[in-house]
């Protein structure tokens, strides 16, 4: 690869560019083929009531909403017309059943407020959840009334507005970070052209991220976050990998004065290294597809295509350019004062290994006592900030028009139709338990009976959740059964369905990084620890997080709403911090295994890969903070968890961790680190068996020097 970047840089760079601008285009109208759901397990209880109970009698989960409020001196009753004609005006090719209102349909008893000045019109949309989201503006349009205060909600309008304000946050998150991201690398390399480098690498991966993405909603249902965690990754490790490989340029360039030479040794050391971490960035996202929702399954596609492009161009584009400007940006600045405060750092890390893995240890433990309490849900209105119109219609909705929401969805079966006592029986069983307004029969068939039940909490809420495990609870009638569906019912089962998964994500994460960091680093023991330090990494930052957004401690200033970690984030979120956290280990332990197999001893290698990266990695995760802390500053809860919990994961993984706990494990373990069992299958087995490591100048002076014409 690097014989041919450097024999055709404007060739390769051409091509490049091309491919990424037909990959954007493609992706320019991605957000129209999103979607705010696929959060469901399909081989559910929930799944499995939603697709018997919609064949027979449509669907039970309304996906528009409208609440009409008569204008003063007036009540309900006088805008019927209006509402009618309204009503009338949606295009019946739109709907999968009439629409429920109070002037219209069998539940107008419970639609109309006591006071007779509010009332409710509840829509059911035909098609998938793309063709349901499709139709929204159209229904919209013909439910708001004029003269009349309207406000909207249910599935279609709330995902409608997520989906708007994500797209916002996006754009509003890389007009932040991208300057700064900028202005950090300038500062960094001291110049415009080596600072902008990386920043043009990280804008091509986000377009061909993009095309990336638009090319998986042809084949699956893709949520609307996946454009956001693709452009955070493809820029974030775009720019991170940019900036490993233009420091290693730097230093290679002023220790050899020529761009081709310093370029061939860089990607035979620094670039092997940004392969295998993008391998293991890839691999921890792997783990996402053994999950059974299409909302996991796309978020981990979209981050192994964004980190593929990141990496792919990255040893592309970025040699390509140096091959161009090299010699203008190829003069290290000094790093002396820095190379000795890091190295009074690893000195007095080196002095008291032992004590310094007891004192992190207990920090992070320390931070991760909070993670007991953890509480696993899902995306719902809560989702939205306090002060949004739509979140405050739910809530309202919820107390005053219970029949409005999803609620509970009751499949009672038997060998054949239930008989009215056993319906009588399970109906008085149902409306005396907590949380249950009314219960009412809502059709039959040959062998079941559906009932649905009104709950007096918010769908998709801890109490309607309680509500809908005591309904599963219920002993049914004799030569019955009891299954339960509803919007509720399917986020508790989507929540089971991703923590009964989860062992199956670590392990294909842990057996990844372990086969690749043994060839790697020639070692077993480094592999083992690389894994044991992600998990204490991932450990303090849940939690954090739980402390922040679980109990809501800090929750006013930070402007959230205390409540359960949406699932699909915290599966996001564990891969992201895994990943980066043997992402900066590789690099680390690499320059310590490099030095270790130039003769150095431990205490030496140590120190070496130390000072050298410990610059580097401080700067990567700064960067990295700035992509992803833009999100943070979103006002979708989301959002804010993913970029807060990014940012303290990269505190304390790049600080804690990475400078003071990994060095002093490495200490401590001396010639262990390196011990690997001799098997004449191995494919290191000859090079370990061979003559003794050679010094860092004579294995870069035995690296033959690529020849152009020769490609």
């Amino acid at each position: 690869m690097t014989r041919l970047v450097l024999a055709r840089p404007r060739t390769v760079l051409a091509a490049v560019v091309l491919f990424i601008g037909l990959c954007a285009a493609c992706g320019a109208g991605v957000t129209e083929r999103l979607s705010a759901g696929g959060f469901l397990d399909p081989g559910s209880e929930s799944a499995f009531v939603d697709r018997v109970v919609t064949e027979h009698l449509g669907p039970q989960s309304p996906d528009v909403i409208a609440l009409y409020t008569a204008p003063a001196g007036t009540t309900i009753d006088q805008l019927g017309p209006q509402v009618r004609a309204g009503i009338e005006r949606i295009d019946p090719a739109l709907l999968a059943r009439p629409v429920d209102s109070y002037w219209t349909g069998p539940f107008a008893n419970y639609l109309v407020s006591p006071d007779r000045r509010h009332a409710v019109a509840v829509v059911f949309t035909a098609g998938d959840d793309t063709e349901r989201l499709a139709a929204y503006p159209a229904i919209a349009e013909a439910l708001r009334v004029d003269g009349v205060p309207t406000r909207l909600s249910g599935y279609s309008a709330l995902n409608t507005e997520i989906i708007e304000r994500s797209q916002r946050d996006l754009i509003v998150a890389e007009s932040i970070s991208l300057p700064l991201a900028l202005l950090v690398l300038v500062l960094v390399f001291g110049g415009i052209v080596a600072g902008a480098i990386p920043v043009v690498v990280g804008v091509l991966a986000v377009g061909g991220a993009l095309g990336a993405i638009r090319l998986l909603a042809e084949f699956t249902e893709v949520t609307t976050f996946a454009v956001n965690i693709a452009s955070l990754l493809g820029l974030g490790m775009a720019i991170d990998y940019g900036l490993f490989l233009l420091s290693r340029f730097r230093e290679e360039y002023t220790e050899r004065g020529d761009v081709r030479s310093a370029l061939a040794r860089t990607y035979a050391t620094a670039g092997r290294t940004v392969a295998a971490s993008a391998l293991l960035l890839i691999c921890a996202f792997a783990g996402t597809l053994v999950f059974p929702q299409a909302v996991l399954r796309s978020l981990g596609i979209g981050a192994i295509a964004a980190v593929a492009l990141a990496a792919a161009l990255s040893l592309t584009v970025l040699p390509a350019l140096l091959v161009l400007f090299g010699a203008r940006i190829g003069r290290a600045r000094s790093t002396g004062r820095t190379e000795r405060f890091w190295g009074r750092v690893v000195g007095a890390v080196l002095r008291r290994p032992g004590a310094v893995t007891v004192a992190v240890g207990a920090i992070l433990l320390v931070l991760a006592a909070p993670l007991a309490g953890i509480r696993l849900g899902e995306v719902d209105h809560r989702a939205l900030p306090a002060d949004s119109e739509m979140r405050s219609t739910v809530e309202e909705l919820t107390a005053a028009f219970p029949a409005a929401s999803s609620g509970a969805t009751i499949l009672l079966r038997g060998a054949e139709a239930p008989s009215s006592s056993a319906v009588a029986e399970t109906i008085a069983a149902v409306r005396a338990l907590t949380g249950v307004d009314q219960v009412v029969q809502v059709g039959r068939a040959d062998d079941f009976v559906v009932l649905r039940a009104f709950l007096t909490a918010a769908d998709r809420s801890e109490a309607a959740t309680a509500t809908v495990a005591a309904l599963r609870a219920l002993e049914p009638p004799t030569g019955t059964s009891i299954a339960v569906g509803g919007d509720t019912a399917a986020t508790a089962d989507s929540v089971a369905a991703t923590l009964s998964h989860l062992p199956f994500m670590i392990a294909i994460m842990v057996a990844a990084t372990l086969v690749l960091l043994t060839v790697a680093f020639r070692s077993i023991v480094l592999p083992l620890k690389a894994v044991v330090m992600a998990f204490f990494s991932l450990a303090a930052t849940f939690g954090v997080v739980t402390w922040i957004f679980c109990d809501g401690h800090l929750a006013t200033l930070l402007g959230i709403s205390p409540g359960p970690l949406p699932a699909g984030m915290a599966v996001l979120i564990i891969a992201v911090v895994f990943g980066l956290s043997t992402d900066y280990e590789v690099f680390l332990l690499s320059r310590m295994a490099e030095a270790h197999r130039a003769g150095a001893d431990t205490a030496t290698a140590v120190r070496t890969g130390t000072v050298a990266t410990a610059r580097v990695i401080t700067a990567a995760a700064l960067l990295l903070i700035l992509v992803t802390g833009a999100f943070a500053l979103s006002p979708l809860t989301p959002m804010r968890l993913l970029g807060l919990g990014m940012i303290i994961a990269l505190i304390l993984d790049a600080t804690l961790v990475r400078m003071l706990l990994v060095p002093a494990l490495v200490q401590l373990m001396g010639p262990a680190n390196w011990w690997l069992p001799r098997l004449p299958w191995t494919p290191w087995a000859s090079s370990a068996k061979s003559s003794p490591a050679r010094s860092s100048k004579t294995a870069a002076a035995a690296t033959p020097t690529p020849n152009p014409r020769s490609s």
